[in-house]
């Protein structure tokens, strides 16, 4: 159910493919480009974004490019605004998983994976956003030892299909994927 207060709030899916849920705008790359900021300066024209969702994306990035993108989504968030950004994970200790979501892919060129850029850790991925002026806060990540974690986050702030709250694999107390999901806030005070 979609409150008046996040009615009128502007909430936007970068990347959304198939993706819908609802009071979010599903954008496509034709539409808001991570690294073409004239997209983006007449998409939004002189609003603001609350909120911006991005599931499964910034692997498609180098890491300049997310670095650069990141940048990009703290000038067009509003301040207290914040940007969920989920990525495959280099830590999950599945060999399979590793193999699927893997630089280049594991198979034809029509494979999801098959232009992945980077798979990245929790540390460069937190680094990304807070070198862009973010402050983070990790909601599912493998640790360096591939332990997994998740801290309680509210789906209704921002549905992650790929989350051990959503995806369809995670059942029984079994993980069969998992995303390192993050929540990129732009301070208050920040313009």
């Amino acid at each position: 159910m979609t409150t008046e207060l996040n009615r009128n709030k502007l909430r936007v899916i970068l990347g959304a493919g198939e993706q819908r849920w609802e009071g979010w705008i599903p954008t496509q790359r034709e539409e808001l480009d991570l690294l073409d900021r004239r997209t983006w300066e007449v998409w939004f024209g002189d609003r603001r974004a609350d909120a911006l969702l991005c599931e499964h994306v910034w692997e498609h990035l180098t890491e300049d490019e997310g670095r650069a993108a990141a940048r990009l989504c703290f000038e067009f968030l509003k301040p207290g605004g914040f940007l969920r950004c989920a990525v495959p994970d280099a830590n999950f200790p599945d060999p399979e998983y590793q193999r699927v979501v893997q630089v280049g892919g594991p198979g034809p060129a029509n494979h999801p994976a098959a232009d992945h850029k980077i798979v990245y850790d929790h540390r460069l991925f937190t680094d990304v956003f807070r070198s862009a002026g973010f402050t983070v806060d990790l909601l599912e990540y493998c640790d360096d030892e591939g332990r997994f974690h998740s801290h309680g986050w509210d789906v209704a702030t921002g549905p992650i299909y790929r989350s051990l709250l959503l995806d369809h694999r995670n059942r029984d107390g079994r993980l069969g994927f998992v995303s390192l999901i993050l929540d990129a806030r732009k301070p208050l005070d920040a313009r």
